[in-house]
């Protein structure tokens, strides 16, 4: 590898799609990683180069299973006992960002608990994408670069919608600061979805504080898991008079079954980013990268650059 190169890319297993994407991006290579897994399910991480006195880079979403986040926490490990100069986690999808409060007496803060463990394996700041919660940056001890999937968004969006007749939607009222932002952007009009749940996972009513009649929804969301919160709200708009209904979601969680679920609703296309793999077959899921924004980001950081310039919105 050229001695060139200030940095150096590291990538989990589960993310190498993502990592190598980024690398193209950046012209770079990237670097050689060996995990080794032994017969009872655990593994171990080595470096195949040096990475002493280097700014090292490991990009690996923390998504189900916890396979993924153990892997991370032995990749940061590794790299400050091999006297890496700083450790970067690059995490497009922050798992268990759900749980950033106790919404209900003993339970856990996992959000938190996940950062402590971060910070204790040893990251000297943190790159992410479209935080469950904005707060969640304040668990962290070290810098953390908050990224925003609508600088991708908004280019498609721009290119495929009209915008006479387009309207926001939030399939639930924790999702309305990020309707708005997109509203305000477009020039267009804002409806939400009033969700109440029984159990997780399983809304037991919604209904629609606006009007719909005859327009086409774009529904956003960061987060799509099993699909049901979205396709309720998409069948919802759509007995209410609209013209067609279109998601966008940052992380494509899609949790099993939710892909025949998105297949069986009114939704005409639910567009995701590639934070985290999609492999399932499903006619009217789109992906679109985030590896340019992501290459530009960890660029910006190694040159101590500014990065809000990143930001279209927030």
């Amino acid at each position: 590898m050229s001695a060139q190169i200030p940095f150096l890319i590291f990538s989990g297993t589960q993310s190498r799609y993502l990592a190598e994407k980024i690398c193209t991006s950046l012209r770079c290579p990237l670097g050689q990683m060996n995990i080794q897994h032994y017969a009872d399910g655990e593994f171990s991480v080595s470096y195949e180069e040096s990475i002493r006195g280097r700014d090292v880079f490991l990009v690996q979403s923390t998504f189900p299973n916890s396979d993924n986040l153990m892997e991370l926490l032995l990749m940061i490990d590794a790299a400050k006992r091999a006297s890496a100069h700083s450790v970067i986690a690059v995490i497009p999808y922050f798992g268990w960002a759900r749980q950033d409060r106790k919404d209900k007496p003993r339970v856990s803060i996992a959000a938190k608990l996940i950062a402590d463990m971060l910070g204790t394996a040893g990251i000297d700041r943190l790159i992410t994408m479209d935080l469950h919660a904005d707060q969640i940056q304040g668990f962290f001890n070290v810098p953390v670069d908050h990224l925003y999937a609508s600088t991708v968004f908004l280019e498609h969006i721009k290119q495929t919608f009209p915008t006479d007749n387009l309207i926001i939607a939030t399939p639930d009222v924790g999702g309305t600061k990020r309707a708005n932002s997109y509203s305000k952007y477009l020039g267009v009009p804002m409806v939400i979805c009033h969700k109440t749940r029984l159990l997780a996972n399983e809304v037991a009513e919604m209904r629609i504080i606006g009007d719909v009649n005859g327009r086409d929804v774009l529904l956003v969301d960061d987060i799509v898991d099993t699909a049901g919160t979205i396709t309720k709200a998409g069948n919802l708009m759509m007995e209410k008079g609209a013209r067609s209904v279109c998601a966008i979601a940052s992380h494509a969680v899609m949790s099993d079954p939710a892909s025949e679920c998105v297949d069986r609703s009114s939704l005409t296309e639910i567009i995701f980013t590639d934070s985290i793999p999609y492999s399932k077959k499903c006619r009217k899921v789109r992906i679109l990268s985030i590896a340019d924004m992501f290459a530009e980001a960890i660029r910006r950081v190694c040159n101590d650059e500014s990065i809000s310039s990143l930001y279209v919105i927030k």
